[in-house]
């Protein structure tokens, strides 16, 4: 059936992380409240992988998963949606960086839009240094292709560093 509504809808792709407070199931309930995102559908997840934590604090292993969407919202207003899901859930943002969290939502990539203003980097710094972004996001999305990296399929992983393997 046809809509006359003009919504324009992008894709966004959302990386989530916990390491605290039964990990897989905070990034379950995560995905969970994505679905419920206003003007917004989860399309995919990904499976869950457990990593080594990144940037040399000593704490227990993560788990991360990577949820595609697609969104009427603009890439500020989804990610205001998304810090508000890490508040309900009991993230702290004074957090040490790189720290242990109940619960993290990265906005990664946003269409093609590519822009570094204050609070707002897309796509999200970082990728293609991730195993723990890339391997999830290459297993729902091995098309994508990233502004300014290119071919998510073509980001070579390193198995290595962090460690890094699928639970599920």
């Amino acid at each position: 059936m046809a809509s006359s509504d003009n919504t324009h809808w992008r894709p966004a792709y959302i990386g989530l992380g916990s390491n605290l407070q039964g990990p897989a199931g905070q990034l379950e309930s995560a995905i969970d409240s994505l679905a419920t995102i206003r003007r917004t559908r989860l399309i995919k997840r990904s499976a869950l992988y457990r990593s080594a934590p990144f940037g040399g604090i000593e704490q227990p292993d993560y788990v991360n998963a990577v949820a595609a969407m697609l969104t009427a919202l603009d890439a500020r207003e989804l990610l205001d949606e998304l810090q508000q899901i890490e508040s309900r859930r009991g993230r702290q943002r004074d957090e040490v960086r790189w720290g242990p969290r109940v619960i993290d939502l990265d906005l990664l990539v946003f269409a093609n839009l590519s822009t570094d203003e204050p609070g707002l980097v897309v796509p999200h710094p970082g990728i293609a240094e991730r195993n723990f972004v890339l391997l999830p996001l290459k297993e729902i999305a091995p098309g994508l292709v990233i502004p300014g990296l290119g071919p998510v399929a073509n980001l070579p992983v390193n198995m290595d560093e962090p460690q890094i393997a699928r639970i599920e």
